[in-house]
């Protein structure tokens, strides 16, 4: 059976907006290549322009959770895709090395600004029970779109590289200029407990914490494969390209598997038993690259792990949304979002050293172990971090009455 109240009018409008804003942003993957063929720079010098760019969107995601909750969500997002337009005009028109890398460690300053209030709008709006629909439903359009964005990247890229950031920054102003128009207005913080919780900090919250160490992890291995796959094909004699390929079949079953969602069983499971399953998943799909002889294995492996990562999306922004105290939740979801900022820089050292000394076996053995010691350690961490009941235990669906109100 299906099942589920209709999203609120926000949320499908931020879901297109930030769609729109995804097709276009396919820029970051050139941009070492820009740095070397442009400005004649050595392929370290743009390894670490890259890792730069990487450093500062640590502290750009803390600023966007700060601002989210101080001068309200609208504003931060158009802020945000504002001056990430701004650092992309910039990228595509510096004269010289020197002003390409101000330009870059700008934009990393500015990058992910936009992604707290983006996820504090759901957990505005939408109530606790329907939240990882919500958030699934964004993260599988972002997903759609990113296919849609590699095909444009294509097609753009074979003029002018410089024209990849120009169109990113166009998408920017777009989704910008969306968000400003359509989204309600940002409201006032009218209680005292909303205003004295601004300046409580999320880093004192052990239960944040808690989440934000489980989350890393689960970053460290998601990125695994999004950076170490095309190397890891290639010490299989596959092409590295075809981790495009299945890049898109893990999108399309994401994609694909967003319906299901919204049936009774899969739309009422307690968050242990979500994050279990889906850990055990994604162990599977892993298990099945580490043992991968060819291109088919491959494709079924990724079916099995994208699966997993169907039930894992937007699962633990909910419940970090449920530990945030009044006026807080910007500042908790961007804390709990710097886990990708670390598990970037972690990622590619820990991935290229087991693929040169364990070979592809260990690197996806271990990653698989990794998630299987996540499906152990994650039921024990929501216990303790004393979640409301809704996350706790399955939960009954929505009764729609006949005034189109659930109950």
């Amino acid at each position: 059976m299906r099942g589920g109240t209709r999203l609120p009018r926000a949320v499908r409008l931020l879901v297109v907006a930030r769609a729109v804003n995804r097709l276009g942003a396919f820029s970051l993957s050139f941009l070492t290549v820009l740095i070397t063929t442009r400005f004649g720079a050595s392929a370290a010098a743009a390894g670490g322009v890259s890792a730069a760019f990487g450093v500062a969107t640590v502290p750009s995601r803390l600023v966007g959770g700060r601002l989210a909750d101080r001068i309200g969500r609208r504003r931060t997002i158009v802020l945000g895709l504002t001056g990430c337009a701004v650092a992309q005009v910039g990228l595509a028109t510096a004269g010289g090395l020197v002003t390409a890398v101000c330009w870059a460690v700008l934009l990393g300053l500015v990058f992910e600004i936009y992604e707290p209030p983006s996820q504090a709008v759901i957990a505005d709006v939408v109530a606790p029970d329907e939240q990882v629909r919500a958030y699934g439903l964004l993260n599988a359009a972002l997903a759609a779109a990113g296919m849609g964005a590699g095909l444009l990247a294509a097609a753009v890229g074979r003029w002018d590289l410089r024209w990849l950031f120009a169109v990113d920054a166009l998408t920017c102003l777009l989704c910008a200029l969306t968000v400003r128009l359509l989204l309600p207005a940002d409201g006032r913080v009218a209680s005292a407990a909303a205003a004295r919780s601004t300046s409580a900090s999320p880093w004192r919250d052990r239960a944040l914490l808690r989440m934000l160490a489980a989350g890393t992890l689960f970053a460290v291995v998601y990125l695994q494969i999004m950076i170490t796959l095309p190397l890891a094909l290639d010490h299989e004699g596959l092409r590295p390209a075809d981790a495009g390929l299945l890049f898109t079949v893990s999108a399309l079953t994401v994609a694909a598997g967003q319906p299901l969602m919204r049936w009774r069983r899969l739309r009422t499971l307690s968050a242990p038993v979500a994050f279990v399953a889906g850990h055990l998943l994604l162990t599977v799909g892993l298990a099945g690259y580490a043992a991968a002889d060819g291109l088919a294995v491959h494709v079924a492996s990724t079916v099995v792990w994208s699966a997993g990562d169907l039930l894992l999306v937007g699962r633990a922004q909910a419940v970090v949304a449920s530990l945030a105290p009044p006026g807080g939740t910007g500042r908790y979801l961007a804390v709990y979002g710097t886990s990708w900022g670390i598990a970037g820089v972690a990622a590619p050292l820990t991935g290229t050293q087991l693929l040169e000394h364990a070979g592809t076996v260990g690197l996806w053995s271990a990653t698989a172990l990794a998630c299987l010691v996540l499906a152990a350690l994650q039921p024990a961490l929501l216990r303790a971090a004393g979640l409301p009941r809704a996350h706790r235990e399955p939960r009954s669906p929505a009764v729609e009455l006949p005034d189109g109100t659930a109950h």
